[in-house]
Order: structure tokens, then sequence, then C-alpha cells
């Protein structure tokens, strides 16, 4: 039995390390094709990259682990059975499960790793790469401008951009005030259109304008004394060439405490710190809310707009109980005057705009801290559904391969990819589903679990007593067979 233990842990961690290389490879493409615009022409160095790459590879470790896991499951017993060495085992006597056995403990040992991983590596990488990826974002200040909004990133510069051409990136209606000589808007270049880029070495910024002028205040020319004038000069251009010099705009790390509040960014401790202390604020706006109504209502101090005569109970001279006295609104509002009645009318609206006010301004703030609120709880069952998943796929995967005996890439990378998209679609639409408050937030996180869960217990059902229900070759007889009765049937008619 150790021998069958060693070649089925020797067969399974071969494609594991394989697979699990080749999915954070194929994630980390799809990942980079997304933020291709902000990495290209940023002149980035090596070493920016190489981080970059890192945290990015680190951060999708808990989506590619599972799907590593169902498709070495799959090749191992596939391999297996093709070569006829599950065949072999099986009729020595040793079961589907006990061949199974020794990975129950690898896996295992994998899926609380995932855990550990996800709870205490991934924060740490997320808060990384956000705060390198806005460092990027930020390094090339030409890329940030925004039409209609005056951008002063480059210091001593306030420019303006009337629009802006996705495709040609030429610029219409330019704006540029100079201010470096730090002494208002002495200076002031406008132009048509023009294109901005920048130098080959990256340290200047290129703006060519077209058909522009520019408005210079001489202000050393100004006389003492006297009649104050104020020289300029007005030069008009076709063509124009700035050259800014971008000193200070090499890649400046930002504080990562910028980005540490973030779901996440923040282990399992973290979200259940937030999470109660959401939890708190949300109750104490509930209390306030009705403290407040029932202060602007009933509670309210009111000017009396009835007379009333106060009878006292005079039995007691020493004590003096006040009697409550019964008053009908409606026989109360009907012996108001025209004036005491518009006032009363009044005075309710003015009551009732300003609790309602109050209640919808309070209800948006409760409404935001519920959705927070969600997406940390969706998160805090995230590090628990992706690591469950490793033995999901796992006990879909080993059956799968010993019923389809088919090892290699071919057909375990397409079954692979099927069951994870399935996984996938219901696992996004159950966590929308939370996030929206149409599920719980335990039952959207983990449906697809739920889903799959019977599926993988049916498949190793089938497997371990040598079920036919995905060999081709039973489809492939059975309905031979009833090509068979039906060329039977048609003779018999003829």
């Amino acid at each position: 039995m150790k021998r069958i233990h060693y070649l089925v842990i020797k067969s399974f961690i071969g494609p594991l390390i394989l697979t699990f290389f080749l999915v954070i490879f194929i994630l980390l493409m799809q990942f980079l094709w997304k933020y291709i615009d902000d990495l290209v022409g940023k002149g980035l160095e090596m070493k920016i990259l190489a981080e970059f790459l890192l945290y990015s590879s680190a951060s999708m470790v808990p989506m590619a682990l599972p799907l590593a896991v169902l498709l070495a499951a799959l090749m191992t017993f596939g391999n297996l059975g093709e070569n006829l060495e599950l065949l072999a085992m099986k009729t020595s006597g040793v079961s589907l499960s006990k061949i199974m056995s020794p990975l129950y403990i690898v896996v295992g040992f994998l899926t609380i790793a995932a855990f550990f991983f996800s709870n205490n590596v991934m924060p740490v990488s997320n808060l990384k790469l956000r705060s390198l990826l806005y460092d990027i974002q930020r390094q090339r200040p030409e890329m940030q401008i925004q039409p209609g909004i005056f951008d002063n990133t480059l210091e001593g510069y306030s420019i303006r951009i009337g629009e802006k051409d996705g495709r040609s990136n030429l610029l219409k209606d330019i704006w540029i005030y100079d201010h470096t000589e730090k002494a208002g808007n002495i200076s002031v270049t406008v132009a048509d259109s023009g294109y901005m880029r920048m130098s080959n070495d990256e340290k200047n910024l290129i703006l060519i304008l077209y058909n522009g002028h520019s408005y210079v205040e001489m202000q050393k020319a100004r006389g003492r004394g006297g009649p104050k004038n104020y020289p300029h000069r007005r030069d008009k251009f076709a063509t124009q060439e700035l050259v800014i010099e971008m000193t200070g705009f090499g890649l400046n790390r930002t504080d990562q405490n910028l980005f540490r509040n973030s779901f996440s960014m923040m282990n399992l401790e973290q979200l259940t710190h937030f999470e109660d202390s959401i939890e708190t604020d949300i109750d104490k706006l509930y209390a306030s809310i009705g403290k407040t109504l029932d202060k602007n209502t009933y509670k309210k101090k009111k000017r009396n707009l009835v007379k009333t005569v106060t009878k006292v109970d005079t039995t007691d001279l020493e004590v003096m109980t006040p009697k409550t006295i019964q008053i009908s609104l409606d026989s109360a509002y009907s012996n108001l005057s025209r004036l005491e009645k518009r006032r009363a009318i009044t005075q309710a609206i003015n009551f009732a705009r300003t609790n309602k006010s109050y209640v919808s301004t309070n209800t948006n703030t409760i409404s935001y801290k519920i959705h927070k609120l969600r997406r940390y709880q969706i998160e805090k069952q995230r590090k628990f559904t992706l690591s469950f998943a490793c033995l999901i796929f796992f006990f879909i995967g080993a059956p799968l391969g010993a019923i389809i005996r088919k090892g290699g890439l071919g057909v375990p990378i397409i079954v692979s990819v099927v069951f994870f998209l399935i996984y996938y679609m219901i696992s996004i639409t159950g966590e929308k589903f939370a996030r929206e408050d149409m599920l719980s937030v335990e039952s959207g996180m983990w449906i697809s679990s739920i889903i799959l869960v019977p599926l993988s217990i049916f498949l190793t059902y089938k497997a371990a007593n040598d079920s036919v229900i995905l060999n081709i070759e039973t489809y492939f007889a059975f309905f031979k067979k009833i090509k068979e009765k039906f060329k039977k049937q048609v003779q018999q008619v003829r």
C-alpha cells in the first residue's frame, strides 16, 4: 500500500505544480491586458515591473489553486485509468477510496494553506499592488489631463484643454498658464489644437501647439511714480513647441495607509473589527432616528392654539394633583378660527417636511453603511469559500478522471474549464445577490459550494462503483442498439 500511495502522490504533485503555474500565467496575462494602458510607455524600471508582477501573481493564488487541484486530479486519475494502473489496483482488491486516501491529506493541507494565504498574505499583496498601481497611474501627468478641468499636476503650470480625441490624442482649445515666475497669471498661451508627448529620455514634456497666441506681461518695465503703465507682449504663431522639464516626476511611492481600510486588504481579524464597528454605528443611527422623531412629533413643545382651563383636585389641600383631560382633535380643530386653522395646518406641514428630510438623509446614510457592511462580510466568507473549493474540485476531478480514463492536457483541460466556469458564474451571481440584499451573505457566498458538493458526492459514488455514465463507448453502444431495433421494425413493416 505504501508504494501505491507513493505512486499516487508522485503522480498528483507533478501535474499540480505544472497546472498551478499555468493557471497563474493565464490569469496574469488577463490581468496585464486589463491594465496594459497604465503600464505601456511609462518608462518603468525592471525592478518596478518585477514587483508589480509578483504582487499580481500573489493576489491570484486563491483563485488559481482550486482550478489547479481540479486539473491535476483529472490528469492524475485519467492517466492511471488510461494506463490500466487503476484497473490493476482495483483487481488487487484496493478500492478507489483507498487509492485516493493519501491525496486526502495533501488536499487537506492545501485547503488549510490556501486559507492562511488568503487571510495573511493576500491582504498584504493586495495593499502593495493597489499602492503600486496607483503610483504607476500617476507617473505620467500627460495621461491624466481631463477636458474642461484646469490641471495643476505639472509644477509651475496650469493647463486646461477643451476636448481630447481618444484615437489621435489631438488636444483642442488649449490654455496654458505659466506660473514659474510665481507672479500670478502674467504668461498665458492659447492654441486651437496641439499634441502632448514625452521626450525619448522621459525627462521633458513636449507640447506641440498650432494656431495660437501668447500673452506676457512685462512687469519689470513698469515705471515708479507718475502714471502707471502696463507693457505687455503678444505673439501669434502657426506652430510652437513648448518644452517643460519633468523634474520630480519619477515613481513616487504613496503611503500605503491610504488604502489600508479597503475590505480586500484586511485579514479576518480586521474584517471582524470593522464589521462590529459598522454594526454599532447602524444601531446608533436607528436609535438616534427614533429619539429624534419622538422629540420632533408628540414630545415636541408647541404653543397652545386652544385655551384650556386646568382643573385641580382640591380634596387634599397639601397635594395638588392635575387631572388628565381627553380632548377630541376633530372637535378641537373645528373650534379654531380660520386663521388658527391655517396656522395649525402650516405648522403640521412644516413638522412633516422636517421629519421627512431628516429620515431621508439618515436612511441614505444607513443604506450606505449596510452596503459597506455587506462588502466586509462578503470578503470574510470569500476567505473560506475559495479554500473550501480545493476540496470540492478534488472530489469532482478525481472521480471524473477515474471515469473518463483520459490523461494528458486535452480532455482534462476542457472538463476543468467547464466545471470552473460553472462554479465561477454561480459564485459571481451569488455574490451579486448578496450585495443587493436579495440573499443573505452566507447563502450568496456558499451557494456555489452547496450546488457542487452533491455533485462531487454523486461522482465519487459512481466512480467507486465503476460507473460508465461518462464513458462515451457506452453511449455509442446504446445508440447502436436503438439503431438496430429501428432497422428490424422497418424490415418487419416491409
